[in-house]
């Protein structure tokens, strides 16, 4: 900004910028973030950008290993996230040798593995609270047992001897 103005104060002229009057059409650019699971794909897309055909996607789909949004008239819709599905499953079997019984394992897998996860998270965000909370009952029983005193018959006080 401080070398536009000083290019301004040492006289250099700035070109004028093209406008819609001067026969000059100005294209804008608008970026527009989508979320990953929004069905944006139709299957011919989708199948080109996974580098597959069409055919396989319907066929993948009838076996469960991809599940498309559908349009309300009842395209096929694929996401982001399901062609980096369609790609993981090309991959799977052209690279790693999986048959689709195989991939579909490993995607139950990938999907159990992730369950725990959350659950070994939860767990020790749960083991954490406990520990804190006995660590907070343990200072209230040495707070309060300094300050019980026995009870003998008879009403007489023991003095007990303290430990450090």
């Amino acid at each position: 900004m401080a070398d536009d103005r000083a290019r301004t104060q040492a006289g250099a002229q700035q070109a004028p910028e093209p406008s819609a009057r001067d026969g000059v059409r100005i294209r804008g650019q608008a970026r527009i973030e989508v979320a990953s699971d929004r069905g944006v794909f139709m299957i011919s897309v989708a199948a080109e950008l996974a580098g597959m055909h069409p055919q396989t996607l319907r066929m993948y789909e009838s076996r469960g290993l991809i599940e498309p949004k559908r349009s309300p008239k009842g395209t096929r819709l694929y996401s982001h996230a399901d062609v980096e599905r369609l790609r993981r499953i090309q991959e799977m079997t052209a690279e790693l040798g999986l048959n689709l019984a195989g991939v579909e394992r490993v995607f139950e897998l990938e999907t159990m593995l992730d369950l725990m996860s959350r659950k070994v998270a939860a767990l020790e965000r749960r083991a954490s609270e406990l520990t804190a909370e006995v660590q907070r009952l343990e200072a209230l029983r040495r707070e309060l047992r300094a300050e019980i005193v026995p009870y003998v018959r008879g009403g007489a006080l023991v003095h007990i001897s303290r430990r450090p």
